[in-house]
């Protein structure tokens, strides 16, 4: 599934690693590590849980020297592009632009314009790409003389100011975020960036909260732009274990038909007419397929009211009824099955269809 009803905008890609940013390119999912840099093999660990939840890039902090030099090991016992983070000492970018796919750095927090010229000269030794990071909580104290207060006006004055600086020294491969905590913040300053320059979007609601509150934030607020074709990479930033962000970054990017990946399950909220217990089916499914990273689409309906219509469009269905479930296959009935025997059948035909699927492709490229 990839037919999405939405208008990219293009932008001039960049690449982060083998990852392609903007363009023609998917639109990715980023994450970052929460564990102490230094400790290798715990970030190592993090990073690859990340990349088996789908994470197609992730960021690591890098603080101090002792981070710098443990980034650097860690950058060779893992596949996915890193991208390493940035703040303050600008001195700690020049020591990781060997080994890292991508330098963020926050404009203002790193200060002088040599020592982001220094950054520059770095990348463009290495070949990778810089990602200017704009923030609310950190514009710089010019700025927030000027506006009072943050907004979304300050935040996209504070980006030009350092594309100015880029441009100066002749650097176009950069993408940037301008994020806030603020939805309206957040969705006003990347409409309005996204009129003036062609270049790659990194997408996020900084500091958006706990795993439900800030799904929901940075949904509505991510959702936002991406329906509007705006924005080539995203994070969905939380308080909670870092797979969760790349979880809820797939979720959206399939709710919109920008991405597939992995089995979606389409189901009913439930009620008093339901045969069998669907929340507690789809609860055991989702478990089951958790590892499963091919698309495909299961309806689990209660009963009969929704449940033909939704299973005949779904690739496996399954229909309530009494006294037996129907269960549909490429839009047709397929059989009747008893509710003690719900989640096995209808996982086995599952992992029968994607095995039949996979066969078709092995045979079609020869």
């Amino acid at each position: 599934m990839n037919n999405s009803w939405i208008e990219r905008k293009k932008t001039n890609p960049i690449f982060v690693g083998n990852v392609g940013i903007g363009g023609d390119y998917p639109i990715s999912i980023q994450s970052m590590t929460n564990t102490n840099t230094a400790d290798i093999q715990g970030t190592v660990s993090q990073i690859e849980a990340l990349a088996a939840a789908g994470a197609d890039i992730v960021r690591v902090s890098v603080p101090d020297d002792e981070c710098a030099q443990a980034f650097k090991s860690i950058k060779n016992l893992v596949s996915v592009p890193l991208v390493a983070d940035i703040h303050f000492d600008y001195k700690i970018a020049l020591l990781v632009a060997d080994s890292a796919d991508c330098l963020r750095i926050n404009p203002g927090n790193i200060g002088k314009e040599n020592k982001v010229q220094e950054i520059i000269q770095a990348a463009k030794d290495n070949n990778i790409p810089i990602r200017i990071g704009v923030n609310a909580g950190s514009l710089e104290k010019d700025l927030q003389k000027k506006y009072g207060e943050p907004n979304s006006d300050a935040l996209v004055e504070s980006a030009l100011r350092h594309v100015d600086i880029l441009d100066r020294y002749n650097f176009s491969n950069f993408k940037l975020s301008l994020k806030a905590s603020n939805i309206q913040m957040t969705v006003e300053s990347y409409r309005k960036f996204s009129k003036l320059l062609d270049q790659p979007l990194h997408l996020g609601i900084t500091e958006s909260g706990s795993y439900r509150a800030g799904s929901v934030k940075s949904s509505i607020g991510l959702g936002m732009l991406l329906s509007e074709g705006i924005g080539d990479t995203i994070r969905v930033s939380l308080a909670s274990d870092p797979v969760d962000e790349v979880k809820i970054g797939w979720d959206i990017l399939k709710s919109l038909n920008l991405r597939s990946r992995g089995i979606r399950i389409v189901a009913c909220p439930s009620c008093s007419r339901q045969n069998f217990n669907v929340i507690e089916v789809v609860n055991e499914l989702e478990a089951r397929f958790e590892g499963i990273a091919e698309d495909l689409e299961v309806a689990i309906i209660g009963c009969y009211v929704n449940g033909p219509g939704e299973s005949k469009a779904a690739e496996i269905g399954l229909t309530g009824a009494s006294p037996k479930n129907l269960l549909y296959v490429d839009g047709v009935p397929d059989k009747k099955i008893s509710s003690e025997n719900l989640v096995r059948e209808i996982e086995e035909k599952v992992r029968e269809k994607l095995s039949l699927r996979n066969s078709k492709d092995i045979i079609a490229r020869g």
